[in-house]
């Protein structure tokens, strides 16, 4: 059975959504993760500490992470910065 969305592994990064890790003060001076970014379909691509493990034995009820799919997690600024750059529909 296919599923009714994939990710488009041909689509590229578009733009970085909100501030960057080290302009939020969440990163050491080299700036790596976390991130978010929107991809050129429209998709959304999110850099972050995979905790899968950590977080998967509790899930709340109807949450469920398929074989190929990780949780991770990102600093809450960091997505509130974003919600200039995201539409509302």
């Amino acid at each position: 059975m296919s599923r009714p969305w994939d990710a488009d592994l041909s689509a590229a990064f578009a733009r970085r959504l909100g501030k960057s890790a080290k302009e939020l003060g969440v990163t050491r001076e080299e700036d790596d993760c976390p991130d978010i970014w929107e991809l050129d379909n429209g998709d959304i691509a999110i850099v972050g500490r995979d905790r899968t493990d950590a977080y998967a034995a509790r899930l709340p009820a109807g949450v469920t992470l398929a074989a190929d799919e990780r949780l991770v997690i990102i600093p809450g600024a960091m997505l509130r910065s974003a919600k200039p750059d995201i539409a509302d529909a």
